[in-house]
């Protein structure tokens, strides 16, 4: 899986980073920031529940093969 977040869309809430922070990160201005491109079957879970509580749905997670 990979994940991409939408920086136009995102508003900063830190909701990703603060649910999976061996993933995201943050930038100096509070935006997250993507630590692997490619994400490791066992932080899954909690890549797509960081994903689920984006308040406004700007990370997008991108299934192996598509």
């Amino acid at each position: 899986m990979k994940v991409h977040v939408d920086l136009d869309t995102c508003c900063g809430h830190g909701r990703c980073y603060a649910l999976c922070p061996e993933v995201f990160g943050e930038d100096d201005e509070g935006y997250p920031l993507v630590s692997e491109e490619v994400i490791e079957a066992k932080q899954e879970a909690r890549v797509r529940r960081a994903a689920a509580n984006c308040p406004e749905a700007a990370i997008t997670l991108v299934e192996n093969g598509e």
